[in-house]
C-alpha cells in the first residue's frame, strides 16, 4: 500500500503545477571529495546505486535463508521456481527484440527481466487464505531467482569498462568478510564497514555497485552460532536461581544473565537477525523512496515512442506468463523439478500473470537502459504492464480458487 501510494503520488506531482520542481530536485547533486577524488551522484542515483543496495542484500538473505533453511532445500523442489524464472527472463526479452528489431531501445532489453516481489505478494495477500502455500512460495522464490537474475545482468550488461585493479581489491573486501565470518566475528558494524569499501570499490570498477548486496547477501551464514540444546541448557541455569538470588545480584546470577541474553541474541542466525533488523527499513523507507524518485512521468509535455511503450507492455503481460508456464512445464515433464500436488497448472498459469509486475526492478534498469529521450515511453510501458498484469492475475486467481471452494 504505501508503495503504491508514493507512485501514485510521484504520478501526481510530475502531472501538476509542481512538476518542473518535484523533477529537479532528484537531480540534485550532493556527494564528498578528497582531493582530486569525488564521489558525487544525483539524489536519485543515491536512492537507485546506494539505498538499493540494501534492498538486493535483504533479497539474497530470503534467498539463501529458503535455500539453506526453508522449503527449497531439496533440489527438485528448487528447480521449479529456478526454472520458472529462467523462462520469465528469456522469452520476455526475447519478444521485446522481435518487437523494436534494431530500433531505439533495442539495448534495453533487460527491463522487461524482473518480477516486483513486493507487489506480487501484496496481490496474493489480498486473497488470504484462498491461495495454496505452495503457490505463495513458488511466486516468492521465482521473484527472488528473477531478481537476483537481473541485477546480475545489470552488472554485467549496463555496468562501465572494468577496472581491474579496483576490481580486485573489491574481491579482497569479500576474501576478508568470509575470513572474518569463518572466526566467529560477529559484531554487525565491522561487516557493514567491509560492505561499504566493497560497495566502493564496486562502483569505481565499472561494476554496478548493487551487486555487492547480493554477493554479501549470499555469503551470510544461515546457521546459528547457539544451538537449541545448548540454549535451553544456559535458560535453565537462569532459571535455577530464585528471584531473590537474582535480586541480590550476585556473580553468579549476573554472569548467567549475560550469558543467556548473548545466547537468546547468537540462537537466531545472522541471515535471520538482519532480515528481520533490515525489512522495515527496506519496505517503508528505501521503496517508497525510489517508487517516489523513479515513478513520475510527465504526460502531457513527454514525448512517447508507442512502439517502445507496446514492445515493454507485451514482453511483460504476455512473455511472461508465457516463459513461466513454458519453462515450469519442461522442468516437470524432464523430472528436474517437482510441482506441489495442490499447485495445477490453471495456478501456475494465473501466477504467471502476476510476474508481469516489474515495477521496481523494470523502473531500476530503465534507469540504467535508457537515455532521456526514450526513459519516459519505458516508464509509461512498465506502469501500464504493471497495472494490467495485477488486475488480470488477480481476477483470474480469485475465480480459480472460488471455483476450488465450491
Amino acid at each position: 500500500v504505501v508503495l503504491l501510494l508514493c507512485t501514485f503520488l510521484a504520478l501526481a506531482l510530475a502531472n501538476s503545477p509542481w512538476s518542473t520542481s518535484f523533477l529537479a530536485f532528484w537531480n540534485i547533486h550532493a556527494g564528498i571529495s578528497f582531493g582530486s577524488v569525488e564521489l558525487s551522484r544525483s539524489l536519485k542515483h543515491w536512492i537507485n546505486d546506494g539505498l538499493m543496495t540494501l534492498f538486493f542484500f535483504v533479497i539474497a538473505l530470503e534467498l539463501k535463508r529458503e535455500l539453506v533453511l526453508g522449503e527449497l532445500r531439496d533440489p527438485r523442489v528448487a528447480a521449479l521456481p529456478i526454472a520458472a524464472a529462467v523462462g520469465g527472463m528469456v522469452v520476455p526479452a526475447s519478444l521485446f527484440l522481435l518487437i523494436v528489431g534494431g530500433g531505439p531501445g533495442a539495448s534495453g532489453w533487460g527491463t522487461v527481466m524482473s518480477t516486483d516481489t513486493a507487489l506480487v505478494i501484496g496481490c496474493l495477500a489480498m486473497l488470504g487464505a484462498r491461495i495454496p502455500a505452495s503457490l505463495r512460495l513458488f511466486l516468492l522464490s521465482l521473484a527472488i531467482f528473477d531478481d537476483v537474475g537481473a541485477i546480475l545482468v545489470v552488472a554485467i550488461g549496463y555496468g562501465a569498462t572494468l577496472n581491474w585493479g579496483v576490481l580486485s581489491i573489491g574481491g579482497f573486501g569479500f576474501v576478508v568478510v568470509a575470513a572474518l565470518a569463518r572466526l566467529g566475528i560477529r559484531s554487525i558494524p565491522t561487516y557493514f564497514a567491509m560492505g561499504g569499501g566493497i560497495w566502493l570499490a564496486l562502483d569505481v570498477s565499472g561494476l554496478h555497485p548493487t551487486l555487492a548486496g547480493v554477493l554479501l547477501g549470499l555469503m551470510t551464514p544461515a546457521r546459528s552460532w547457539v544451538s537449541t540444546p545448548r540454549l535451553h541448557a544456559i535458560l535453565d541455569r537462569v532459571t535455577a536461581h530464585s528471584p531473590g538470588g537474582l535480586r541480590k545480584g550476585t556473580a553468579a546470577a549476573r554472569n548467567d544473565l549475560q550469558r543467556a541474553g548473548v545466547a537468546t541474541r547468537e540462537a537466531l542466525s545472522p541471515i535471520e537477525r538482519l532480515e528481520f533488523a533490515l525489512h522495515p527499513l527496506v519496505a517503508f523507507t528505501i521503496l517508497p523512496l525510489f517508487a517516489l524518485a523513479n515513478a513520475g512521468v510527465p504526460m502531457a509535455a513527454a514525448k512517447f515512442d508507442p512502439a517502445l511503450t507496446t514492445a515493454i507492455l507485451m514482453a511483460f503481460v504476455a512473455g511472461k506468463p508465457v516463459g513461466v508456464l513454458l519453462f515450469s512445464f519442461l522442468a516437470v515433464k524432464s523430472r528436474l523439478g517437482i510441482r506441489p500436488d495442490d499447485l495445477s497448472w490453471q495456478l501456475v498459469a494465473a501466477g504467471g500473470l502476476l510476474t508481469g509486475i516489474g515495477f521496481t526492478m523494470a523502473l531500476f534498469i530503465a534507469e540504467l537502459a535508457f537515455g532521456a529521450a526514450l526513459l519516459n515511453s519505458v516508464k509509461l510501458g512498465i506502469l501500464g504492464a504493471s497495472a494490467i498484469s495485477a488486475i488480470l492475475g488477480f481476477l483470474i486467481l480469485a475465480w480459480l480458487t472460488r471455483i476450488s471452494r465450491r
